[in-house]
């Protein structure tokens, strides 16, 4: 067993896929030029794609932190450079991950921008329909005062 923090050794996980018709079957974020988790350059799963070889084996989940494809660390490169290791990974490709903190259950990490997205527009939605009756009752009182 390595060293290391409890969280880290029980959440490390080895996967191997093999890449089928669509790929691997998974999107990525992250990356030093645009990173997808504060103060962390890591690369991770955006999303699983239905059917594809990540969702046909199952362990792979959205929000997971992919540490290495085929030994080669994912620490420390730019987004693009990320994308073509698992492009040039060949058919069958092992990744070392590291699962989700187990407190995130609400929903996979990749999901939370829509998530946020869907309850900023909420409060758009909110903020419009009150401006919206605000004006209404302003313009109604200014009218029974016109003469």
């Amino acid at each position: 067993m390595m060293n290391g923090s409890a969280a880290n050794s029980q959440s490390a996980l080895e996967i191997q896929l093999r890449r089928g018709p669509a790929g691997l079957g998974f999107n990525i974020v992250g990356g030093v030029d645009q990173q997808y988790v504060m103060n962390d350059s890591g690369i991770y799963v955006a999303k699983i794609k239905e059917n594809g070889a990540a969702a046909l084996d199952g362990r792979l989940q959205e929000g997971d932190k992919i540490l290495s494809i085929n030994g080669h660390k994912l620490e420390n490169l730019c987004h693009s450079a990320a994308v073509e290791l698992f492009r040039s990974a060949g058919e069958e490709v092992t990744l070392h991950i590291q699962q989700r903190p187990p407190h995130s259950s609400n929903g996979p990490l990749g999901s939370r921008p829509d998530r946020e997205s869907s309850s900023f527009i909420s409060s758009l939605l909110v903020v419009g329909i009150l401006s919206v009756v605000v004006t209404v009752f302003i313009y109604r009182r200014i009218k029974r005062h016109t003469f």
